[in-house]
């Protein structure tokens, strides 16, 4: 029972911090270090993980289902060869076929971060002092948000150099107490994208990012016949009904304005992380 009580609290805290941008692994590698001894998990953190992860990947397929339909279809539909144009000018006749190689150009610098600095970022998991440091800064992103001018959807200017600017933050955000969906959000309205596009793009970035974790965590072997299917189940379920509510949440308040509030929470929560666990 009690592996089944910190399953699904590891999956709404999974759920609420994949999407609310107050980091999720900050938060994992916070609560793995108050339970210490008593953390179940503990030899298989990194299965756990995975489970959590693509419990969360789920809502984003869902919520942008129509976007994501419509980049497949207009990627896949046709061939710059059958249209007998050059492949820039194919790709930049329709704007889902656009968006999806900013995506595709986006995940680029953010694979080559995790790959290449896959150590680094590793010994900051271990780190408490670290992970508060990095929720602290991801709170004066947000924070400057709020002086972030307001574009119109009609000025939205996505392009490579702004996409591969913001995969660069993402590979960043790698870092434990960096808010993926907080920094690239923040990063894109302060660049003068408007609110929908921030949110849309940032999210359309995640299931390529989340995906190329989980094939990391699997390359690496990942002993899930070793922990209990119902305690994966549970968090697996737990992080993406949470994930979902946190993800139209977050949209929500982005398009309103008002992310920075989250800066709110996250400087209070790393100033008694640390005084407590550090």
């Amino acid at each position: 029972m009690e592996a089944l009580l910190q399953a699904a609290l590891l999956g709404v805290v999974q759920g609420l911090t994949e999407f609310l941008p107050v980091s999720s692994s900050g938060h994992l590698v916070l609560a793995q270090a108050a339970y210490g001894e008593s953390f179940i998990f503990a030899e298989q953190a990194v299965a756990f993980d995975l489970v959590l992860h693509l419990g969360t990947l789920l809502p984003v397929f869902w919520f942008y289902r129509v976007e994501l339909g419509s980049m497949v279809r207009a990627t896949l539909g046709s061939s710059p060869f059958a249209e007998r144009a050059g492949v820039l000018s194919w790709v930049r006749t329709d704007p889902h076929r656009y968006l999806a190689l900013l995506v595709v150009l986006a995940t680029v610098p953010t694979a080559l971060m995790g790959v290449l600095l896959k150590d680094v970022f590793e010994r900051l998991f271990h780190s408490v002092t670290a992970v508060c440091v990095a929720l602290l800064l991801t709170g004066a992103l947000l924070f400057a948000t709020r002086f972030a001018r307001r574009a119109d959807a009609a000025e939205q200017n996505l392009n490579v150099r702004l996409a591969l600017l913001i995969g660069v933050v993402q590979g960043l955000a790698i870092t434990p107490g960096i808010s993926r969906s907080g920094s690239t959000i923040a990063v894109a309205l302060l660049l003068g994208l408007d609110r929908e596009s921030a949110a849309r793009f940032s999210f359309l970035m995640s299931i390529p990012a989340i995906c190329g974790a989980v094939v990391l965590m699997l390359r690496d072997g990942i002993a899930l016949a070793e922990t209990d299917p119902l305690v994966l189940a549970t968090g697996f379920g737990s992080a993406m009904l949470v994930g979902y509510g946190a993800l139209v949440m977050l949209v929500a308040l982005v398009r309103r304005g008002n992310l920075h509030r989250f800066t709110y929470y996250l400087w209070p929560a790393a100033i008694v992380a640390y005084l407590w666990l550090g």
